[in-house]
């Protein structure tokens, strides 16, 4: 059944996608959801097509997405979709190829399938529970990179335009900024970044997918207490950051960060 489960995940997350690229530098429609948080046309109808597409065919699963307004019916449901129809709408807005599709599906607040795909590259990372973590069809694994000071790291667009990483600078390598949470954590799960560090609160719907992306990869991904998450929550919000690489890394990580700022 999660094979199943991983196939249609796929195909509804490629379609969504391909969905928005129909508005993706194009005309459309957008609004502020408070806070400078971008909703706009595209994200609509991404959400009404998963919905339709995952809903459809596994009528007995529960449902949480950004886009949606919660039915705490799901918290009864012994699997859940947990989906972000677009992750990294400010990033879309803009122009830029780091917005992705998410969708993942828990099993009693575990995560047993992730898919992002960004449609904009063309990649598609998918896993399953205890099944590996894949690029385009090709094994990814979490880099090896043990040094955090030679570690290269991804950290959010915002929190480092507010300053926010800044106290952690000095104690790290090379730090570049990227669009959508969920979209670095798939670049950290392909190795193409060895550690993705956020000191703001996220949503399930933001990282459930890459969270089983990462761990299937060989890594974890950890809020800033060090604990791994519970998903299909009352309070979806994650009310630390999070720290997502192998396991050297993020413990160093969680380390400097109660120094720097406990």
């Amino acid at each position: 059944m999660l094979q199943s489960d991983l196939t249609l995940a796929m195909q509804a997350a490629r379609e969504a996608g391909a969905l928005t690229l129909k508005y993706f530098g194009g005309q459309y429609e957008v609004e502020d959801k408070g806070g400078g948080d971008p909703l706009t046309t595209a994200d609509l109808a991404a959400n009404a097509l998963l919905d339709e597409r995952l809903r459809s065919a596994r009528p007995d699963y529960g449902w949480l997405s950004e886009e949606t307004v919660d039915d705490q019916k799901r918290l009864s449901c012994q699997k859940t979709w947990i989906v972000d129809p677009i992750d990294g709408t400010r990033e879309f807005v803009e122009g830029l190829p780091e917005y992705v599709i998410s969708v993942a599906l828990c099993d009693g607040g575990t995560p047993t399938v992730g898919v992002i795909y960004n449609p904009a590259r063309d990649m598609l990372y998918a896993a399953v529970h205890q099944g590996g973590a894949f690029l385009n069809g090709k094994r990814i694994f979490c880099s090896e990179t043990s040094v955090l000071k030679t570690a290269t790291s991804i950290v959010s667009r915002s929190e480092e335009k507010r300053g926010e990483v800044t106290p952690f600078l000095p104690h790290m390598g090379e730090v570049t900024p990227v669009g959508s949470v969920a979209y670095k954590l798939a670049l950290v799960a392909a190795g193409e970044a060895d550690m993705n560090f956020s000191v703001q609160p996220k949503n399930e719907w933001d990282v459930c997918a890459g969270d089983l992306l990462v761990r299937e990869a060989g890594g974890h991904m950890l809020n800033l207490q060090g604990e791994v998450r519970v998903y299909n929550q009352v309070d979806t919000l994650i009310q630390d950051g999070l720290v997502a690489g192998n396991s050297e890394l993020t413990h160093q990580m969680l380390r400097l960060k109660n120094e720097v700022n406990p």
